[in-house]
């Protein structure tokens, strides 16, 4: 199987790149989430998820 580039260098930009250590998270507690979807969902009267209205458009397909 051939391979893009030679493997020879393989994993060198990741070998001299300084470790950055990572940040703590922490997540709200559940009652603030909770008022969050409440404004959302009926005071802005979205949908759940990623669906927007308008925001998939059909598009028409051209004929020849």
């Amino acid at each position: 199987m051939p391979s893009h580039g030679s493997l020879s260098k393989a994993g060198k930009v990741r070998s001299i790149t300084p470790k950055v250590e990572a940040k703590e998270r922490h997540s709200s507690a559940p009652r603030v989430n909770n008022h969050k979807k409440y404004h959302k969902r009926f005071v802005l009267d979205r949908g759940i998820g990623q669906y927007k209205p308008g925001k998939y458009r059909r598009r028409r397909r051209r004929r020849r």
